[in-house]
């Protein structure tokens, strides 16, 4: 259970009885880590990736979702992972990390990408619709929405590896300690 007590000078967090401050606890937090870090890469991926296959950068791709690798596949895997290296894989936390991993990655591979096939047909019937129609001139909708198999599977497979090579670097240096 954590326990927050404010001193006169410093708030200190207190969990499973080691005393941290605010800042330390964001920047020594080793599930958000490696969950930022794995978006991160497979963003860079997809952003290298896009600039070798077209020869020009695209800054969209830094944010933007759909793409190998999946990004939010990347994301929930290295913080299902990182949490059940921390706190163990029979937790609740992993438990509730691992629910939503399989739920992200189920929605891209699902919803998210029948969306996106849905606004391919859509937006070709717009470009079909003649110059007078009152929706030839409406914006295309967003094709690039899921994912498939392919890019959830490499998503997860990066999360995980991060995860794992998070944990070696948290054990190296606490190891040398």
């Amino acid at each position: 259970m954590a326990e927050m007590a404010t001193g006169s000078s410093t708030t200190t967090i207190q969990n499973s009885g080691a005393s941290l401050s605010p800042s330390e606890s964001i920047l020594t937090n080793y599930p958000l880590i490696s969950a930022f870090l794995a978006f991160a890469i497979a963003q860079s991926i997809k952003f290298f990736t896009s600039w070798y296959k077209e020869r020009r950068w695209d800054l969209k791709q830094l944010v933007g979702s759909g793409g190998m690798p999946s990004s939010h596949s990347a994301t929930v895997a290295a913080l299902a992972m990182a949490i059940g290296f921390q706190g163990g894989f029979g937790g609740s936390l992993f438990s509730i990390a691992l629910i939503l991993a399989c739920v992200v990655m189920y929605d891209a591979t699902g919803v998210r990408l029948q969306a996106g096939r849905q606004a391919e047909v859509l937006n070709q019937i717009l470009y079909e619709l003649p110059a007078e129609h009152p929706l030839s001139e409406s914006r295309p909708l967003r094709e690039l929405l899921g994912h498939t198999p392919p890019q959830v599977i490499a998503g997860g497979l990066l999360g995980i590896v991060t995860a794992v090579i998070g944990h070696l670097i948290t054990i190296l240096t606490t190891s040398r300690s």
